[in-house]
């Protein structure tokens, strides 16, 4: 069997990253790589995205509901309306992941993503209009058993850089582009590779 995948206890074969960890196997087998379409859970992908950076997922992963507590349930309208108060208070909250830079990005990407929508409609078709057309080639750094960015991830995280937003390297944008759904990075072997390519499938 490849080192990619693993076979549960259930007996389920899975991407290998989960582990034995249940929390994590929970968020392998119901939301990544499972299509987002709302544009508040974009924006907290995205956001928790940022704050993942030069961390651990699994780390994110378990301060999700205090992230959530702490900036409104990431409601883009709500979140764009903080000031630096909210910082202060953000960063006295043990909950979260206390980086003002982080922090403040996450503020500000509120403010670009109301613009985004004012533009395009919405969130979602902006983010799916990077969807791409094709199995891109991996620009896998040394060491790592699968590709941390892709052409797309890197335009991606430019234009937006473009557009104002922070935090968002071209790293960071193809760890959200396989969390969303824009992309099937489930392992081939993976029971969740098919059940994701079907989701994905029937996004237009």
């Amino acid at each position: 069997m490849s080192e990619l995948l693993r076979e549960g206890v259930d007996g389920h074969l899975r991407c290998w990253w989960p582990g034995d960890l249940d929390d994590y196997t929970i968020y392998h087998d119901e939301e990544w790589g499972r299509p987002t379409l709302n544009d508040d859970r974009l924006f907290e992908k995205i956001c928790l995205e940022g704050f993942q950076s030069g961390l651990s997922w699994i780390t994110v992963l378990r301060k999700r509901e205090n992230f959530r507590a702490a900036f409104a349930n990431f409601e883009i309208a709500s979140v764009a309306e903080f000031d630096e108060s909210d910082t202060e208070r953000l960063l006295q909250d043990a909950g979260i992941i206390r980086h003002r830079g982080k922090i403040e990005a996450t503020i500000n990407n509120a403010a670009r993503a109301l613009e985004m929508a004012d533009e395009f409609g919405s969130v979602r078709e902006y983010v799916w209009g990077w969807r791409p057309t094709k199995r891109e080639p991996d620009l896998k750094e040394p060491g790592l058993l699968i590709a941390n960015q892709t052409a797309t991830s890197t335009a991606l995280s430019k234009d937006l850089k473009k557009r104002g937003w922070k935090f968002f390297g071209p790293t960071t944008a193809y760890a959200f582009m396989q969390a969303m759904g824009l992309v099937n990075d489930h392992v081939e072997g993976c029971e969740w590779h098919a059940i994701c390519a079907t989701q994905q499938a029937a996004i237009a």
